[in-house]
C-alpha cells in the first residue's frame, strides 16, 4: 500500500479529529431533539390525565364520568392531527368507558409497567406513548385511567433527522478533507520550497537559499535554521577548497625542489662533495615536507575534537625548559639570550601535550623571527583567577595590517621580504585552533622592526 503524502497525512489526521467532533455534535443534536419531542408529548399526556381525573366522580368505591355526553362529543371521537386516546378501567381492569376514536380497539393494560410511568406501545401497528394512572378511593384502587397519544409524528421527525444527519455526516467529512488538504498544501508550501532548494544544491552550487515565509511560525524557524546550516556548509566547503589548494601548493614545492635537485645531480658525474651537498639539501627538503605533513595532520586531528582533550594538572614552570631545550642549537647559533626566571610555581588544569604544542610553536616563531644577539623573555603572572604567560621577542615584528591574518592557514607575513626564513604558515593556525579547544585566550601585540608580544591566558 502506497504511503500517504505529508499533506494527505495532515488532512487525514485533521479529518479523524473532526469526524469525532462532528459525531458528538450530531449525536447531541439528535438527543436534544428527541428529548424535546418526548418531553412535549409527556407534558401533553400529563395535562390530559389531570383534566380527565377532574371529570370523574367517586361514590361508594366506584367512579363515573360527570358529563358523559359532553365527553363523547369532544375531540376524542376523531383521529385528528395529534389524537388523544382515553380509556377508563374498573378495578378488575375491565373497560368502563373509552374515547370514540379508539373505535373497536383498546389500549390495554400492561401489568409489567409501574403505575404513572410513561412507556411506548402500539395501536393498530402505530406507535403510541401511553400512561396508566390508578384511581383511588380512600387509598383503595377502584379503577384506572389510560391515556395515550400518537408517536407517529415524533417518530417521523426523529427518523427524518437521523437520515439527514447520516447523509450529511460523510458528505461533510469528504468536503472537510479536501478543504483540509488544500489548507495543508498552503501551510507546507515552505517545505516544498525546502525540497526544491535541496534538489538544486550540490557541492558546486551552495549559493541557493530557501525563501523565508511571511508568517513568523515554526516553518520560518525551520527555513532560517536550514539557511544557517547551508551558510556553515558553504563556509566549510570553501575553507576546505582553500586548504586543499594551499596544502597541495605547499606540498608540491618541496617535491619539485627535490625532483629538480636530483635531476641536476644525475646529468653528469659529480664529486663526492657535490653529491653530499645535494643529498643534504634533499634531506632538508624531506624534513621540511615531513614537518608540513605533521602539521596538516595535527590540524585535521584536532578539528573541534573536544573528546580528545585529556585534562590534568600541568606545571608551566617545568614545561618551558623542556620546550626551550628543543631549540638549544638555534638559540646558540643566533646567540639569543633567554629570560625565563619564575619566582613561584604556576599550575593549570589542561592537556599537557596540547599546551606543549602551543608553547613549542610560539617559541619556535619567536626564535625564527629574532635576529642574531636577540632576546627572548618568558614570564608568568596570575590575574583574575587566570594564569597569564607572556612571550616577548625583539625580532622583525608584524605589520599592523597583518595582525588579523596571522592565524589563517598558510599565511606568512612579509614572506617576500625575508626569503631566508622558512616556514609553512601553519604554526599560528594550529595555535589558534588548540587555544579554542582548551579555552585559552591569546592576544598578539606587535610592531614592525621592534618585536612581538604574545599573551596566553589559561583558565
Amino acid at each position: 500500500m502506497q504511503k500517504l503524502s505529508f499533506k494527505n497525512r495532515i488532512a487525514f489526521h485533521y479529518i479523524i479529529t473532526t469526524a469525532l467532533l462532528v459525531f458528538v455534535v450530531f449525536f447531541t443534536i439528535y438527543s436534544i431533539v428527541k428529548f424535546s419531542v418526548y418531553n412535549h408529548l409527556n407534558n401533553d399526556i400529563s395535562k390530559e390525565v389531570e383534566n380527565h381525573l377532574n371529570e370523574i366522580a367517586i361514590e361508594n368505591n366506584n367512579y363515573h364520568l360527570i358529563h358523559l355526553n359532553e365527553w363523547n362529543e369532544r375531540e376524542h371521537n376523531t383521529l385528528d392531527v395529534n389524537p388523544v386516546f382515553i380509556e377508563f378501567l374498573d378495578s378488575k381492569k375491565n373497560i368502563k368507558e373509552k374515547s370514540p376514536n379508539l373505535k373497536k380497539e383498546t389500549l390495554g393494560f400492561n401489568a409489567e409497567i409501574e403505575n404513572n410511568q410513561l412507556f411506548d406501545s402500539k395501536l393498530l401497528q402505530h406507535k403510541i406513548r401511553q400512561i396508566q394512572v390508578p384511581i383511588y378511593s380512600d387509598s383503595k384502587i377502584i379503577g384506572y385511567l389510560l391515556v395515550a397519544m400518537s408517536l407517529e409524528d415524533a417518530s417521523m421527525v426523529l427518523q427524518n433527522l437521523s437520515q439527514t444527519l447520516l447523509i450529511a455526516y460523510p458528505l461533510i467529512l469528504i468536503l472537510l478533507f479536501f478543504i483540509a488538504r488544500f489548507i495543508a498544501g498552503r501551510s507546507i508550501k515552505p517545505i516544498t520550497a525546502i525540497i526544491q532548494t535541496a534538489d538544486i544544491i550540490t557541492k558546486d552550487n551552495l549559493k541557493s537559499r530557501i525563501e523565508l515565509p511571511q508568517k513568523k511560525d515554526e516553518l520560518l524557524v525551520l527555513s532560517q535554521t536550514i539557511n544557517n546550516l547551508l551558510d556553515r556548509i558553504e563556509n566549510a566547503v570553501e575553507k576546505e577548497r582553500q586548504f586543499t589548494s594551499d596544502a597541495s601548493h605547499e606540498l608540491r614545492t618541496p617535491l619539485t625542489v627535490i625532483k629538480g635537485t636530483l635531476e641536476v645531480l644525475i646529468r653528469k658525474p659529480r664529486t663526492q662533495e657535490e653529491y653530499q651537498e645535494k643529498i643534504n639539501y634533499c634531506v632538508a627538503e624531506v624534513n621540511r615536507l615531513n614537518h608540513l605533513v605533521d602539521q596538516l595532520l595535527l590540524l585535521a586531528r584536532f578539528e573541534d575534537q573536544q573528546q580528545l582533550v585529556k585534562k590534568e594538572k600541568v606545571s608551566l614552570n617545568l614545561l618551558i625548559p623542556e620546550v626551550l631545550s628543543r631549540f638549544s642549537n638555534n638559540i646558540q647559533s643566533k646567540n639569543i639570550s633567554i629570560s625565563a626566571d619564575f619566582q613561584q610555581d604556576f599550575n593549570v588544569i589542561s592537556d599537557p601535550y596540547l599546551i606543549s604544542i602551543i608553547l613549542n610553536n610560539l617559541i619556535s616563531n619567536a626564535l625564527k623571527y629574532s635576529e642574531n644577539n636577540g632576546k627572548l623573555t618568558i614570564s608568568f603572572s596570575e590575574e583574575n583567577n587566570k594564569v597569564k604567560c607572556t612571550i616577548i621577542d625583539n625580532g622583525i615584528g608584524i605589520p599592523k595590517s597583518d595582525l588579523q591574518k596571522i592565524f589563517h592557514q598558510f599565511y606568512r607575513s612579509n614572506a617576500g621580504k625575508h626569503p631566508e626564513i622558512k616556514g609553512s604558515g601553519l604554526g599560528l593556525a594550529i595555535v589558534k585552533k588548540l587555544c579554542l579547544l582548551l579555552a585559552v585566550e591569546i592576544e598578539v601585540l606587535s610592531q614592525e622592526n621592534f618585536g612581538t608580544k604574545i599573551i596566553l591566558s589559561f583558565p
